[in-house]
């Protein structure tokens, strides 16, 4: 699903993982969210010039999510819709932990709202393409923006 969200958001990725996915996939997949929060954070660092905020809506085939990002500076999740079960080898449950592992460490808000959608996998792949989208516009430097887009300045 990582790919969905790089080619969607314009972003060059490669992950290479190794985990104890031979017990489940959990501990990767929330390890991948770490990793990813923490090199977002790393490249973003003062946030200086980009535009802040990115949403998406994204529909795949019977499903529909709403994606909203905020390069805040401050973690916060909100997810709505149900996302449970297994979808080939992959246990969809886990698919939250990543995003909760990503927003700790990326300092970002981010709202996630899968609307409905009846194939398993096709949620899930509406998710990571809104995703993908969201952050890309949010991370996009705008020339109009100096510093921080915040009054205070600083985030």
């Amino acid at each position: 699903m990582l790919s969905l969200f790089a080619r969607h958001g314009f972003f060059d990725l490669t992950v290479k993982a190794k985990g104890d996915i031979d017990v489940d996939y959990h501990h990767t997949v929330e390890d991948i969210g770490i990793a990813m929060g923490k090199a977002l954070n790393k490249i973003l660092a003062g946030y200086k010039g980009i535009k802040r905020y990115g949403y998406a809506i994204i529909p795949m085939d019977e499903s529909l999510c709403i994606c909203a990002i905020d390069i805040s500076g401050r973690p916060a999740l909100v997810w709505k819709g149900k996302v449970h079960g297994r979808t080939g080898e992959f246990d969809a449950d886990v698919v939250k932990e990543f995003f909760q592992g990503f927003v700790n460490e990326a300092k970002v808000s981010l709202h996630i709202n899968l609307l409905y959608g009846g194939n398993l996998h096709h949620r899930v792949e509406a998710i990571f393409k809104a995703f993908g989208k969201a952050l890309e516009e949010a991370a996009t430097k705008d020339k109009r923006v100096q510093g921080a887009l915040s009054t205070k300045g600083v985030l």
